[in-house]
């Protein structure tokens, strides 16, 4: 009897840490779309459901950013990664033009997703552990492999960044560029100063102005601003890669459903330019393909959209309406833009030069 009587006692304490172990954390974000935990399946997603209930995608874009994210003459956003907004709303809600655009400056950006202000973040921010792991974010995938560099004028005659000793380099503030411009020099041995802006705008502005003698961020964006200022051909993008800056579209924590269709929009893009799909050819191949992954993707022989939450035509709808993945960078970076950017690392991995840009298959 005693020893039943011990158990009892250790089964009612159990019971009594396990309530107080499960007492719900009050969610930080409105509607409700901070989760408490992991979610069986899309369908289940909170985040899902706002958007479904809205009727729009709120995706957080650079306030400014050419061939990523800006307004056009006529107030129209154009870009990279609007695009990737524009396809994530076609797959969500069927048509690409269903995204509201919101400018999220760097020092917000992560502010604005965690409080639920955007349903996701679509802007240069660079995938790293600290925000990863410490900022309550989730990176879906990588969207454009990036580095970072240097822009200097033509008439300076530099080969290199480590001819820049004693030089002034306008940096943009609280970025992990400003981080690995400190860490390039320190470990050179050699001294600069940097010049802090507030903006990439700023940077670039202070850089025209004369205000320091080279401009340092990501290789894409010094390449935007390049094509903006006043006499672009007076500027050379130096040789030097500093650091890795993988990009992507950014989420919220503890809502993993939202995280694969996000995950699952890119990848889907990524598929049709490996299966040679795009906008002009994907009508007909849903219709006369007979490669099984094509007729899988587009919906035909098999409704993989069911365990994203998503019609059985969502890819279809993505590829139809805002295009491949080759097609976006063409279109915003490559040849067909004014950046006219190489695909580089950015190729896909069967490409004649391999790059890294690679999807699960379709099964």
């Amino acid at each position: 009897m005693k020893r039943f009587a011990v158990l009892a006692l250790i089964a009612l304490s159990a019971t009594g840490c396990g309530r107080k172990q499960a007492e719900p954390v009050k969610p930080e974000a409105p509607e409700t779309l901070v989760t408490d935990g992991p979610r069986s399946s899309a369908v289940d997603s909170p985040t899902l459901a706002a958007v479904r209930r809205r009727g729009v995608v709120r995706c957080g874009v650079n306030p400014g950013l050419a061939g990523f994210g800006a307004r056009d003459g006529r107030g129209v956003w154009r870009g990279f990664d609007v695009d990737i907004c524009r396809a994530l709303a076609a797959a969500v809600l069927g048509d690409s033009r269903k995204v509201t655009f919101v400018q999220v400056p760097a020092e917000d950006r992560f502010k604005a997703l965690k409080a639920g202000r955007i349903d996701v973040l679509n802007r240069n921010t660079s995938w790293t552990v600290s925000r990863d792991a410490a900022d309550g974010v989730d990176f879906a995938r990588i969207s454009y492999f990036d580095g970072q560099g240097f822009l200097a004028r033509k008439s300076l005659n530099l080969q290199s960044a480590a001819e820049l000793s004693g030089a002034r380099i306008c940096v943009q503030a609280g970025t992990t560029s400003e981080l690995n411009l400190a860490d390039f020099f320190k470990i050179r041995g050699i001294h600069m100063t940097p010049v802090p802006a507030t903006s990439a705008e700023d940077a670039r502005n202070r850089y025209q102005r004369e205000e320091c003698d080279a401009l340092t961020a990501d290789i894409s964006s010094l390449a935007s601003s390049r094509a903006v200022m006043d006499n672009p051909g007076a500027h050379v993008l130096l040789p030097d890669v500093i650091s890795k800056e993988p990009m992507g579209p950014v989420v919220r924590q503890g809502d993993p459903g939202w995280t694969d269709i996000v995950r699952w929009t890119l990848n889907a893009m990524i598929l049709a330019e490996e299966l040679g799909l795009d906008s002009r050819t994907v009508k007909a191949a849903r219709t006369e393909s007979t490669n099984p992954e094509v007729r899988r993707l587009l919906g035909v022989d098999d409704k993989l959209g069911a365990g994203l939450g998503l019609s059985g035509d969502w890819a279809y709808r993505i590829i139809s309406q805002v295009g491949s993945y080759g097609e976006v960078f063409d279109r915003n970076l490559g040849a067909s833009s004014g950046l006219d950017l190489a695909r580089g690392q950015n190729a896909l991995w069967t490409a004649e030069k391999p790059g890294l840009m690679y999807s699960p298959p379709a099964r």
